[in-house]
């Protein structure tokens, strides 16, 4: 079976200190579950501490630059994938991972939100603000967790991301 990749969505510049301690948390309970850690790959605010934290607990880390310049990655990312699409490369944030967190929000956080809704992918939003919960509860149905710790968000990407043990019906026919 391929390993899975966790997108982790987040407010750059913008984040908190709070914002970047769950990040951090996050990307190392990522990389010690054996799940690969995808960001959109900028050295700044939720993006960097999850590849920090990935990093230092020996996890692969992948980013999606929004532009051709491979420099401007963080130095925390191993794999490096220019877009030139700007914005446009939240969609391929989304499309590229099994199940998003979002930890903290902002405008380009909701997008990917949004777009992973939208594509049927799973969310879980850890240490959003009750606003931005609320918002998305409006529309994300099931496929929208709410998280208020690493743990719990880790827990939750565990039922969404390991297969069931259970044998297939043709494999008990044949």
């Amino acid at each position: 079976m391929r390993g899975r990749v966790v997108g982790v969505m987040g407010p750059g510049a913008g984040a908190t200190a709070a914002d970047c301690e769950l990040a951090g948390a996050l990307g190392r309970a990522i990389a010690t579950a054996g799940w690969a850690v995808l960001t959109g790959g900028r050295p700044s605010g939720v993006m960097a501490a999850v590849n920090r934290g990935a990093k230092q607990a020996g996890g692969m880390t992948i980013g999606i630059l929004p532009g051709r310049d491979r420099t401007l990655a963080d130095p925390n990312v191993e794999v490096v994938i220019n877009t030139d699409l700007g914005y446009g490369r939240n969609n391929i944030n989304v499309l590229s991972s099994d199940a998003i967190v979002a930890c903290g929000m902002g405008l380009g956080t909701a997008s990917e939100v949004a777009l992973a809704l939208k594509n049927g992918k799973a969310v879980i939003l850890l240490g959003c603000n009750p606003k931005a919960i609320a918002f998305f509860q409006q529309y994300g149905g099931v496929q929208l967790q709410i998280a208020a710790t690493v743990a719990e968000a880790i827990a939750q990407l565990r039922t969404l991301l390991v297969p069931s043990m259970e044998p297939l019906d043709e494999e008990l026919d044949g």
